[in-house]
């Protein structure tokens, strides 16, 4: 599920998770019909649990699809050494708790997965356990994510949510992005057409001077910030193998930049939508 910022994707995994009911309509589920979701910020972790009873409850194995596992085998899956099985969960970086709380989800029994924002705080080895996990999921899968690498492999269809209270429903995060610019393309078609304008008639403008301004730039704007986006991507890449805190870096300027795009396209939205 794809969306710019506030168009409401984590409100519909909660609405689809039961714990916020909709504004309007119904939700029809299958009788028995077992959901999961992986929250943003990790909120259903326990600071003070060590790793083994976040993942065990105590015991020394875990269950996995029928099947017995060691705990200590089941925590190496999520790039966890034997020795950290007794640190508390608060001593953990952000992306270590995001581990742990996927190593959880994959061990509870589920039909359908609710993913909100998983891949935050994910260094490069990390979001290729993610990968790996969810692609053997037996079950369904709704996932929110800016990584649109990871939603192109893993996703067989892609809604969009527009910031607007529309929703679409595309096959790949390219086809949703050029779907956001023909509005864009057609509003620079419609500049280039020679107009008549009744003066008399004319109907005074909802946008300011300089609302005006920032739209005939959005454009080159967004643009801009995708080519900013692209090179933090592959900074991100060449960062792999130069230390953690290179890296850390790296993702932390993707992130910002993922954010400046979605900003972008949000701003785009409300100030077409002040224009009609």
């Amino acid at each position: 599920m794809l969306g710019v910022n506030g168009s409401g994707k984590s409100t519909l995994l909660k609405i689809l998770a039961g714990i916020i009911p909709p504004d309007a309509g119904t939700i029809q589920r299958a009788d028995n019909l077992r959901v999961v979701m992986f929250e943003q910020g990790r909120s259903a972790l326990k600071p003070e649990q060590t790793l083994r009873d976040a993942l065990g409850g105590g015991n020394d194995m875990v269950i996995y699809r029928d099947r017995p596992i060691h705990i200590a085998s089941w925590a190496k899956q999520f790039l966890f050494p034997a020795d950290k099985l007794d640190v508390a969960i608060g001593a953990f970086s952000g992306g270590e708790q995001a581990r742990v709380r996927i190593a959880q989800l994959m061990l509870q029994p589920a039909d359908v997965l609710l993913l909100d924002e998983p891949t935050n705080d994910l260094d490069i080895p990390a979001l290729e356990v993610l990968e790996e996990s969810l692609s053997e999921f037996p079950g369904a899968v709704v996932l929110v994510s800016h990584d649109r690498e990871l939603l192109d492999r893993l996703c067989t269809e892609v809604i969009g949510l527009d910031g607007s209270g529309k929703a679409g429903s595309f096959a790949s995060v390219a086809q949703w992005l050029t779907s956001l610019e023909k509005p864009v393309e057609k509003a620079k078609k419609s500049d280039d057409t020679p107009k008549v304008v009744n003066t008399a008639a004319a109907k005074p403008k909802k946008l300011s001077y300089k609302e005006q301004q920032e739209l005939d730039k959005m454009e080159s704007s967004i643009a801009a910030a995708e080519t900013s986006l692209h090179e933090k991507q592959a900074a991100v890449e060449s960062a792999a193998t130069a230390g953690h805190v290179a890296l850390k870096e790296a993702c932390e300027a993707m992130e910002a930049a993922q954010k400046e795009v979605d900003r972008l396209y949000h701003r785009w939205a409300e100030l077409e939508a002040k224009k009609e």
